[in-house]
C-alpha cells in the first residue's frame, strides 16, 4: 500500500454510479470542503471509468486548492459485489464489469491508500455517522437509484456476510418470472422499482401508445428522463405516471416488510436520486405497506425514514470508510 505522509490530513469519498462520478474532500470531522463530478461512460470500459474517477478526485482536490499529499486516503462505493479485503469490483450489472482490481488500478495511478467497497454500504454508513449519529445498533439502509442496493448495521458495525456481498437487496426476488434484471434473474426488486427498470416501462408504454404529458415535457423519445420529470408530470395530475411511482412504492414497501421480518432493525433509512426526487410521492406508500405486510409485532418501535443526505450520501460514507482504515 503507497506510504501517506504524516501531514496528511483531508479524506476523499468517491460515489462510482452507473451514470456519474462524484469525489468529495472532507476533514477528518466529515466537513465536505468541495466536491467534483463526471459521467461514467461504462460503454468505455472498466480501464477508462478508472481514469474518469481519477480525474474525478484530482479535480476535487484542485477546488479545494490542495494536492494530493495532502490526503490520508480515499474510500471508494463501487455498484456490485465487492470484495473490500482486495479492493476488487467482483460483479456490477450496471457497469458491466467483472473482477475489476479497483483497488490496485487506482493506487497506482493515485500513489494514496485507496478503500473499496459497495456503494450502498457506503451509503448506509454515511447516513449512519451523520444523520443518525452512529446511535441506532441496527440500520438497514435501502438506496433506489439506477438501480437498488442495500447497506447493513448489525451491533453498530458495517455488516459485509460470509462473502463479504451482504446487501444485495436489489437482487432479492419479489415477483417469480416478473421483468428481466439486469444481473440475469427475473423479478428482483430491482427490476420492479430501481429508475432504469421505471424508465423503461414508461418508454415501453409509450411507444405502444400511452398517453402522458412526459411526451409534451420531453418528446416523444423519451431520451432525457430523470427522476424529477416524473414529479413533474405526477403534479400536472398524469395518472399514469402516478400509478408507476405508486406500484414502485408498494414493491418497495413489500422488500422493506420482508428485510424488517428478517432483520428486525431499530431504523430503516431509504435514498437514492429516486426517494430525493420522489420523497413525497413515494414515502407515506412505502411505510403503509411495510407495516402492512410486515408480521405483526415485528414493526413496534421501527423508524423508516428517508435520508436527507441526498447524493451525499455516497461521498460522506466513502470518506467515513477512508478515516476508519486509514488509522486502523
Amino acid at each position: 500500500m503507497p506510504e501517506t505522509p504524516q501531514k496528511a490530513e483531508s479524506l476523499i469519498g468517491v460515489d462510482l454510479g452507473g451514470t456519474k462520478i462524484l469525489a468529495g474532500v472532507f476533514t477528518g470531522g466529515m466537513k465536505c470542503l468541495g466536491k467534483a463530478k463526471v459521467s461514467t461512460k461504462a460503454i468505455r470500459g472498466p480501464d477508462a471509468v478508472v481514469e474518469r474517477i481519477c480525474r474525478c478526485v484530482h479535480d476535487a482536490i484542485d477546488e479545494c486548492d490542495l494536492d494530493l499529499k495532502r490526503i490520508r486516503g480515499i474510500g471508494v462505493g463501487a455498484p456490485g459485489a465487492v470484495n473490500s479485503e482486495e479492493g476488487r469490483v467482483i460483479f456490477a450489472p450496471n457497469l458491466k464489469w467483472e473482477n475489476v482490481a479497483l483497488k490496485k488500478a487506482m493506487e497506482k495511478e493515485l500513489g494514496v491508500p485507496v478503500f473499496v467497497e459497495n456503494d450502498c454500504n457506503l451509503c448506509t454508513l454515511g447516513v449512519y455517522e451523520t444523520e443518525l449519529s452512529a446511535r441506532p445498533k441496527h440500520v438497514l439502509g435501502i438506496f433506489l437509484g439506477t438501480g437498488i442496493g442495500g447497506g447493513l448495521i448489525i451491533g453498530g458495525k458495517l455488516h459485509s456476510g460470509f462473502n463479504r456481498t451482504a446487501g444485495e437487496i436489489g437482487h432479492m426476488v419479489i415477483e417469480v418470472g416478473g421483468a428481466k434484471c439486469g444481473c440475469g434473474n427475473r423479478g428482483c426488486f430491482e427490476a420492479l422499482a430501481g429508475r432504469s427498470s421505471l424508465f423503461k416501462k414508461i418508454q415501453s408504454a409509450v411507444r405502444d401508445g400511452q398517453k402522458t404529458v412526459l411526451t409534451e415535457m420531453l418528446g416523444p423519445s423519451l431520451e432525457d428522463l430523470r427522476s424529477g420529470d416524473l414529479r413533474k408530470a405526477i403534479k400536472r395530475g398524469d395518472k399514469f405516471v402516478e400509478k408507476i411511482v405508486e406500484e414502485a412504492a408498494e414493491y418497495t414497501g413489500i422488500a422493506v416488510a420482508n428485510l424488517i421480518n428478517i432483520l428486525n432493525p431499530e431504523v430503516v433509512v431509504l435514498g437514492g436520486g429516486l426517494i430525493d426526487a420522489l420523497e413525497d410521492e413515494m414515502m407515506a406508500i412505502i411505510v403503509e405497506t411495510a407495516f402492512d405486510y410486515a408480521m405483526p409485532g415485528t414493526t413496534e418501535g421501527i423508524e423508516i425514514v428517508a435520508s436527507k443526505l441526498g447524493d451525499d450520501a455516497g461521498i460522506t460514507g466513502g470518506a467515513v470508510l477512508a478515516r476508519l482504515m486509514s488509522s486502523s
